[in-house]
């Protein structure tokens, strides 16, 4: 007997492919709500609230701080060598001493020169010289000599003063001062008694109350950079250290080889806060204004042409396209975009799309 192949007739087919479409639903819809899958996920952000701030547009330059005053003091004379003792910490003078204008920091003692000098005969002699003048002056209103006898009484007291005035300067040589109220930098310290010829480096002293900074800056800034333009300083080595400054000169040339220009900032440095040597930064500040929306400047996103950031309302992100105006390395004005009391994305922006639904978590 022949077996015969089933041949199943095409309506058939989609009988059978209708029924198990209807069991499959009749399977889906038996199904509880929990085993859905919900593909509405919320996305965690940290929000702000705009309030109005101010900001400074600014120019970053570095430099090394240099004292306005500064001296090395060399003896004048051959003499025996004699550190004095300083009266505010009893102690000869030492390195980091703070000294007065005039203040003797060495001696040097020089007999042979100083009896060269003979200080007392110049002063005999102009005192001398004074009461020969005035009494010759005397008998010149009475008629008692001429013109010409008063006027060599007047030439004798002036050569007596011109004398008596350079002995006094050179016997000030063997008393070493300091020049200006400062801080004592560097001693060349000599072994007491011992004699040091003349110009011998004897002392460094600093006023660095001001300070100085020399800096070079971009061509392309010479019409932003002008004199007495604010200025803040901070130390590299203690960044929360900022000072006042004030930039006093500038360059109007460009330096052929580089294309930068030079300006001079002056530091007040009362608190003496900076030191001598220093690398520091200069923060130049080119522009300002008060009551603007600020907003930090790595939260806006590039798209294409436009910037945009996001901002929450009714706990969906919504994209913004801004406008920015001042500018500094860490923040931007908005000029258009965002208003007052938005409440602006500052993290977890990098994976929001426009109506994308967050969760706000605490920053």
């Amino acid at each position: 007997m022949k077996i015969r192949p089933i041949r199943l007739r095409r309506d058939r087919i989609y009988k059978y492919t209708i029924l198990n479409l209807l069991i499959i639903l009749s399977f889906s819809a038996c199904s509880t709500p929990e085993t859905n899958i919900r593909t509405d996920v919320e996305i965690p952000v940290g929000v702000e609230e705009i309030n109005l701030k101010s900001i400074e547009e600014i120019v970053i330059a570095t430099g090394t701080v240099n004292a306005t005053v500064d001296a090395i003091i060399k003896s004048e004379i051959t003499g025996t060598y004699q550190l004095v003792i300083n009266p505010s910490t009893s102690r000869s003078f030492a390195i980091g001493d703070r000294v007065k204008k005039d203040q003797i920091i060495i001696t040097l003692e020089n007999p042979e020169q100083e009896n060269r000098i003979r200080i007392e005969s110049q002063a005999f002699s102009l005192q001398t010289a004074k009461d020969d003048f005035e009494n010759q002056k005397t008998l010149y209103d009475k008629g008692g000599i001429s013109l010409s006898e008063l006027k060599r009484a007047e030439k004798t007291l002036l050569d007596a003063q011109y004398n008596y005035d350079s002995a006094v300067m050179e016997l000030a040589a063997f008393k070493i001062k300091s020049p200006f109220d400062g801080i004592l930098v560097d001693i060349n310290y000599y072994t007491p008694g011992v004699e040091i010829p003349a110009n011998s480096e004897v002392f460094h002293i600093m006023d660095f109350a001001v300070l100085n900074m020399d800096i070079n800056l971009p061509g392309k800034l010479i019409g932003n950079i002008k004199e007495n333009q604010g200025v803040r300083v901070v130390s590299y080595m203690n960044p929360d250290v900022k000072i006042d400054a004030v930039i006093t000169q500038v360059s109007p040339t460009l330096e052929p080889n580089t294309r930068t220009f030079k300006a001079i900032i002056q530091i007040n440095n009362r608190d003496l806060a900076l030191r001598p040597g220093m690398f520091v930064k200069a923060e130049i500040i080119t522009a300002s204004r008060e009551n603007t929306i600020v907003i930090p400047k790595n939260i806006i996103l590039v798209r294409r042409t436009n910037k945009t950031v996001f901002v929450i309302e009714d706990g969906v992100a919504r994209q913004r396209t801004i406008k920015t105006g001042l500018e500094n390395p860490d923040e931007v004005e908005v000029i258009d975009g965002l208003y007052e009391s938005d409440y602006l994305v500052v993290e977890g922006f990098e994976t929001l799309r426009n109506g994308s639904r967050v969760t706000i978590s605490n920053r």
